[in-house]
């Protein structure tokens, strides 16, 4: 072969051998590139995630304490409301509490709204309304000793605070008879205090 056909076959060799390097230079830039990006987008992800924890755990953090703080706000509410509805009721009491100066104390209350009165031939209880009584003991004068009988020892009294009353000893009751409060036994219906003259 002669230098002629040498030097153009080393020629094409080597014009077919430099694309064929770059080309092979190529692909690893390219397998290279890749390997790198993927690297780049694990590590965005991983950022990503992190960053979102990160938030997710502070807006959980700031939540609760926005729970926190709107429990103790409507606990606290709610602790006045129940203060100011107890002195109310205090204050409504006190107002309409047996006065023993005051003839019309029971107006307005709601246990004698059926009350239009003295009725011959009956009593009045609040809450319960009138009721018959025998002649001999209708205008009878109770007196601490006596007996209350039994027909009329179930008109009990609803609120002994309201006529300023203590509550009653274990085994007595406050009964009304007739315009008076008397504390009798239970079981025997003995009068052991007589509070005359209520309304």
């Amino acid at each position: 072969m002669n230098r002629f056909a040498k030097a153009a076959v080393l020629g094409l060799v080597m014009a077919t051998a430099a694309p064929l390097a770059a080309e092979a230079q190529n692909r690893g830039d390219r397998r290279e590139n890749r390997r790198d990006y993927r690297e780049d987008r694990r590590d965005d992800r991983r950022e990503f995630r992190q960053e979102r924890r990160d938030d997710r755990r502070d807006w959980r953090q700031g939540d609760y304490d926005n729970r926190r703080d709107y429990r103790q706000d409507r606990h606290e509410d709610r602790r006045d409301f129940r203060e100011e509805r107890r002195d109310d009721r205090r204050d409504f009491r006190r107002d309409q509490r047996w006065d023993r100066n005051d003839r019309d104390w029971w107006r307005d209350r709601n246990d004698f709204r059926d009350y239009r009165g003295a009725r011959s031939g009956y009593w009045y209880a609040p809450s319960y309304g009138y009721y018959r009584v025998e002649p001999r003991y209708y205008g009878q004068r109770w007196q601490r000793g006596h007996y209350l009988p039994s027909a009329y020892r179930s008109y009990y009294v609803r609120d002994p605070y309201a006529y300023n009353l203590r509550p009653a000893p274990r085994g007595y009751r406050y009964v009304h008879a007739g315009n008076d409060i008397v504390m009798i036994a239970i079981a025997t219906g003995l009068i052991a205090s007589v509070l005359s003259g209520v309304y």
